[in-house]
């Protein structure tokens, strides 16, 4: 820390740091397990692995600012109470319905809201990029993460195939499988791109703040970051295809597919340089006005002055938001809002005989139960006298939490490399039973069919989308002290010689037997005594 900073820091007002600790300490005790989870978790993907700079880049976006920031003067506002709290609002609504990603968008509102409610707008103005950047630390939720590495490696793969044709290879793709003749190479999620993609785009978004150009020429640079960031990916893929016939499996794995990958990231980094020396030379030259007066004498820090509401530790907006936050964390850690409901009979009694389907029960392997976190599951593979078989999958929750709740099968089997086709709700009716309604879709992958239907029962309720489960459990955990519920998913596959509708009405027979037998294992609307 050099001595500019030491002035700097000693000049602060001790009221200034008695604020800073409280609000900190509050903070911290209200956000403490989602950003370890993001830290220890989320950071060490290789993914997001470029957001541990993302602290160190908005302290100095910060520190880059501070004459100008310092110079003017602080106006409180209650303004900056809308975000603070907006921010808690999302918080619950995260921490009940067990989305982390809103408990992220809900951190940063805080942190805009209280530099708001005590600076005011015209001093927040001068830092709002590095605020802004703060977003940048931030993983993407897990259904966005899986569709853009579904896209992404659909986008390379085919590129990636006309660029080794274009070198004169032999080569087919089918699907996310790359036929070289001598050899097949799959693009999987690790070679998706989406890594390049997110870190380009943060990287081409800093650049272009301190491009001193109009706005339309920063704007170009950053969208460039996006095909810039799939060629690169699609180049790297076809030239691990050219290798490949050289040295062999070496090319896709090991030190090479690594060292190649920061090769890849140095040579975009080049890209937007270059583009950035182009655009530079295109049209008028962009004249920055000199900002007069910023640079104060010696950088001395102004007495603090705060217009409108009072000031010290008395202020009423900094009472109100220490008030909000103070009572958060004590909800949050003193109120148990999810009491942990066990299922009405264990799973691993599920009848292997339904009419006439016979069942063989299966078992997950230990590394996916790890992630799911689920209280129960069964997964049992009946077949019909006709030898055709559904596969039928249970997984209940006692509690959700976030990073503890249902995944659904429309984010996570994509990342499997299936894609869903015709996509809806189905009715299933059985007797005198109201029709329940369930969602339905094709998967494929290549020239394999399988029928899908899946939904969430929910304490009584049937549920067919992930926001329903989110504000659901957000409601019942405030009216009910409940977030218990499941994921009931099944599949057949649609055979050769085999119709659509001959597979959907195996499915709708199969899925009216076995809901009336489900029923009896799960706890419904009203616990059962």
């Amino acid at each position: 820390m050099n001595n500019k900073m030491l002035a700097l820091l000693k000049q602060v007002s001790p009221v200034c740091w008695m604020r800073v600790f409280l609000y900190g300490f509050l903070v911290l005790g209200i956000y403490y397990s989602a950003l370890a989870e993001m830290v220890l978790k989320d950071w060490a993907r290789e993914d997001y692995s470029h957001c541990y700079l993302i602290p160190f880049l908005v302290f100095y976006l910060i520190w880059e600012k501070r004459n100008q920031f310092i110079s003017q003067q602080s106006v409180a506002t209650w303004i900056g109470f809308i975000p603070v709290t907006l921010g808690i609002l999302l918080y619950w609504l995260g921490e009940l319905g067990g989305e982390t990603f809103t408990i992220y968008i809900s951190f940063w509102l805080v942190i805009v809201g209280l530099c708001l409610l005590h600076f005011g707008w015209q001093k927040i103005k001068t830092i709002w990029f590095a605020l802004f950047m703060l977003l940048a630390m931030f993983p993407y939720p897990y259904f966005v993460t899986v569709r853009l590495s579904l896209y992404l490696k659909l986008i390379s793969s085919q590129i990636g195939v006309w660029l080794l044709q274009l070198y004169g290879m032999s080569a087919y793709r089918e699907g996310n499988i790359i036929d070289l003749g001598f050899t097949q190479l799959q693009v999987v999620d690790a070679c998706s791109g989406l890594r390049y993609l997110i870190s380009l785009m943060v990287l081409a978004l800093i650049l272009a703040y301190w491009f001193k150009a109009q706005f339309w020429k920063k704007a170009v640079l950053f969208l460039s970051s996006i095909p810039i960031a799939i060629f690169v990916n699609s180049f790297r893929i076809a030239l691990t295809g050219v290798l490949y016939s050289f040295i062999g499996a070496a090319a896709a794995e090991g030190f090479f597919h690594g060292f190649s990958g920061w090769l890849i990231f140095i040579f975009t980094l080049g890209i937007l340089l270059i583009e950035m020396w182009i655009l530079k030379r295109i049209g008028k030259k962009f004249v920055q006005s000199e900002e007069k007066g910023k640079a104060l004498a010696a950088e001395r820090v102004p007495a603090e002055e705060t217009r409108g509401i009072g000031r010290g530790l008395l202020q009423p907006h900094f009472l109100a938001a220490l008030g909000l936050l103070g009572l958060t964390l004590v909800f949050s850690y003193g109120v148990e809002f999810r009491e942990k409901i066990a299922i009405a009979k264990p799973l691993n009694q599920f009848p292997l005989q339904i009419a006439e389907w016979t069942g063989t029960r299966q078992t997950m392997e230990q590394k996916f139960i790890d992630v799911l976190d689920f209280s129960d599951y069964t997964i049992i593979d009946y077949k019909n006298p006709q030898g055709q078989t559904v596969n039928f999958y249970v997984a209940y929750y006692e509690t959700q939490r976030k990073g503890e709740s249902i995944h659904s099968p429309e984010t996570c089997l994509p990342g499997s490399g299936w894609e869903f086709k015709e996509a809806g709700l189905a009715p299933v009716a059985w007797g005198n039973k109201s029709a329940i309604r369930v969602s339905r879709s094709f998967m494929v992958s290549g020239d394999t069919q399988q029928l899908v239907y899946y939904w969430f029962p929910q304490r009584g309720r049937i549920l067919n989308h992930l926001y329903q489960l989110k504000l659901y459990a957000f409601w019942d955990a405030l009216t009910q002290q409940r977030t218990d519920g499941a994921l009931v998913r099944i599949i057949t596959p649609v055979y050769a010689g085999e119709t659509r509708p001959e597979a959907e009405k195996r499915m709708q027979g199969f899925t009216q037997q076995v809901v009336p037998i489900l029923e009896e294992f799960l706890p419904g609307r009203e616990l059962r005594k």
